[in-house]
């Protein structure tokens, strides 16, 4: 895992949008069509480096995978997307900022 992570940050740096969502969508810990990722089910935080450096990217099309991630995150760790989004609103107060965590934090607004 730690490999994989440690390949795919480089591709989150991309100037390619494509290449940097498939760089979150690639480990996504619920994955729609592939396998679930028990490790980063537990420990979505081994996901930061790539998480991080797309917590405000200006394509829609890696908000929406970024957010939809920490969505999956969200359903096992809770607390971590909570409070990952909390740091975040306090770093980065971008319009794609705001944009992925409201939609990494739909499923625990709905628990409320």
């Amino acid at each position: 895992m730690d490999k994989s992570i440690e390949l795919l940050t480089e591709w989150a740096e991309s100037s390619d949008e494509n290449i940097r969502r498939f760089s979150i969508e690639a480990i996504r810990p619920r994955g729609v069509w592939a396998k679930h990722i028990e490790a980063l089910k537990q420990e979505p935080s081994k996901a930061l480096p790539i998480l991080n450096l797309l917590k405000s990217d200006p394509s829609k099309y890696v908000q929406d995978s970024v957010g939809n991630w920490l969505n999956d995150a969200s359903k096992s760790q809770p607390d971590f997307v909570i409070e990952i989004c909390d740091i975040w609103s306090q770093e980065s107060d971008t319009k794609a900022t705001a944009k992925i965590i409201k939609k990494a934090k739909r499923t625990i607004m709905k628990k409320s």
